[in-house]
């Protein structure tokens, strides 16, 4: 069993140590402490010439609600441009409608611009919404690659269970990235529990805590 592990950075620094701890993926960002933001020109287009491994561009214009003005979302469609002509393998983003449901006409909007929702993860706002089972359709529908989730909870251990669930109903249709508290003490419990085959973790210039997280899967 191959278990994927994403590492979510915010610097260069960051990415060469997750790369170094054997991250097989990065979500790059700025502003890690709120969460993540959309990462500048120049700190994209330096970490895909220093890593081998896939970027995926965070696309959020700023901290806080998931529920963006049109200019934010205009705003939005060019960062989802300008990454994807810097040459990330894909983009990071997630839109809510005012009762925290998934705002299918917007996403599509930038789905689109990413030309097909396989170059496209739902962020975590995915776990405000009222009824993730709900929301996995509308993403499945939406045709995205992934979500990123921690079952609603606040980490993945606590949300292992619900995890599962949203799992056995994606299939083969919809990748379930487990994230949220990911440590070299839990991920093998969250594995086994949730039935996931991806996690995400916070690098935090610290190879190490990548490649116990790397250790500790592969003595499963």
């Amino acid at each position: 069993m191959t278990i994927l592990v994403e590492a979510a950075v915010d610097s260069l620094d960051d990415a060469l140590a997750a790369v170094e701890g054997g991250a097989d993926r990065l979500e790059l960002c700025a502003n890690l402490s709120v969460g993540g933001t959309t990462p500048d020109h120049a700190l994209i287009a330096t970490v895909l010439r220093r890593v081998a491994v896939p970027v995926f561009a965070m696309i959020r214009p700023r901290g806080g609600s998931f529920v963006y003005a049109d200019s934010e979302i205009d705003r939005m469609r060019r960062d989802v441009e300008m990454s994807l002509d810097l040459g990330v393998a894909g983009v990071v983003l997630g839109v809510l409608d005012p009762a925290n449901r998934i705002d299918v006409g917007r996403t599509q909007s930038l789905i689109a611009v990413a030309a097909g929702g396989r170059r496209v993860t739902f962020h975590r706002a995915f776990d405000r919404t009222p009824d993730l089972l709900a929301g996995v359709d509308t993403l499945i529908s939406l045709g995205v690659a992934r979500v990123l989730t921690s079952g609603g909870a606040p980490t993945a251990s606590e949300g292992a269970d619900v995890l599962a669930a949203l799992v056995e109903r994606a299939g083969d249709r919809l990748g379930i990235l487990a994230g949220g508290g990911v440590r070299a003490n839990n991920v093998r419990d969250i594995i086994e529990r949730s039935g996931v085959r991806e996690v995400h973790a916070r690098c935090e210039r610290d190879a190490n805590r990548i490649r116990a997280i790397k250790d500790a899967i592969l003595s499963s």
